[in-house]
């Protein structure tokens, strides 16, 4: 697991590979990620917009953007938490993710909630010491 916090919104990601939907011989590779957003803070917050910046293993970057999650744009009161599952291909057997979620709160004020970094491997990449 991967955990961020960024003004009290606490961002933790837990990727996971999917063999099943997966076809190395095809060069396909995918993965699911689940997303936990929760709100530790006094003020009432709402994600507005994401942002992921997607690497593969040959460093070719997919940058992604749009309004909400999963079709939704939630509202998260203090102690709230949201979740979610989504999910990504690759052309290569292991990549990098990271990224922001742009929360607004309820005066209008907007600021970036950084994701935390998450790596994407697969079973079918060699591992290499440094």
């Amino acid at each position: 697991m991967y955990s961020k916090t960024t003004r009290s919104i606490s961002i933790t990601v837990e990727p996971k590979y999917l063999e099943e939907r997966s076809s190395p011989p095809d060069s396909n590779y995918v993965w699911a990620y689940h997303v936990r957003i929760q709100n530790s803070g006094r003020e009432t917050v709402q994600l507005v917009t994401r942002y992921w910046r997607i690497t593969d293993a040959f460093g070719r970057v997919q940058e992604v953007r749009g309004p909400g999650v999963v079709g939704e744009q939630p509202v998260l009161k203090p102690g709230d938490s949201f979740e979610y599952t989504s999910g990504t291909p690759l052309s290569t057997p292991s990549g990098i993710m990271v990224g922001a979620y742009q929360m607004e709160t309820a005066d209008g004020e907007r600021f970036d909630a950084a994701i935390p970094a998450f790596s994407l491997d697969s079973p079918h990449q060699a591992v290499r010491l440094n």
